[in-house]
């Protein structure tokens, strides 16, 4: 956990076994969270890209935008994704989450959910391409959505669950996306708008 959040006040480490998570309820940046999320809904060339599974493409319930250093390709469900070039808006938040998770990132994936028929399947983000033990960054910007955790090597434990508000990070790293999937489920309740920033580093694509 060295130089984990140094920047920043101390983290709540998430207690779930064969994981290191941390989650940092307020992160610091440079403008309000609400202004942030409202630029990057405006400004951001969102796609719904579609993913295959069991052989069959299905349309994701969120919109996606891919950025990222050249030749930082990116490839899940069937998906293949070329990195748009880096926003100012998104450099500046790539260097204060590096600084924070003293981890170094090139790429950053952004979702939008649009309301709360938007979600997120449980997955582990462990493609090839993010190595062994990948360090996710993960930033929450507009409504409150909530994380769910699913071990992968006991079917028997209980899911737990994470609310994410705005502003806050999260940081995934060691063995998580081995023992770990994660999503987040629809809402059953009407809410509002949410942008997440999940950045990451790509090996053996990016120069």
């Amino acid at each position: 956990m060295a130089d984990l959040f140094s920047d920043t006040a101390a983290p709540e480490a998430i207690p779930l076994p064969g994981a290191e998570i941390y989650h940092l309820r307020q992160f610091g940046l440079a403008q309000p969270a609400d202004e942030l999320l409202d630029a990057l809904i405006r400004d951001t060339p969102w796609r719904r890209e579609s993913v295959t599974l069991w052989g069959k493409r299905y349309p994701q319930p969120r919109l996606t935008a891919w950025y990222g250093d050249p030749g930082c390709v990116y490839a899940y469900s069937g998906i293949r994704l070329e990195p748009l070039p880096w926003t100012e808006r998104l450099l500046d938040l790539r260097s204060r989450v590096e600084r924070a998770a003293g981890h170094a990132f090139n790429s950053v994936l952004l979702n939008y959910y649009r309301d709360n028929n938007d979600s997120m399947g449980l997955h582990s983000d462990d493609e090839p391409e993010l190595g062994p033990r990948p360090v996710i960054a993960s930033l929450s910007l507009g409504e409150e959505r909530v994380l769910i955790f699913k071990s992968r090597t006991d079917k028997r434990r209980p899911s737990t669950r994470l609310t994410l508000g705005s502003g806050s990070l999260l940081v995934m790293k060691g063995d998580t996306q081995a023992n770990w999937r994660h999503g987040i489920e629809k809402e059953a309740r009407p809410c509002g708008p949410r942008v997440n920033l999940t950045f990451r580093h790509i090996h053996g694509h990016c120069p």
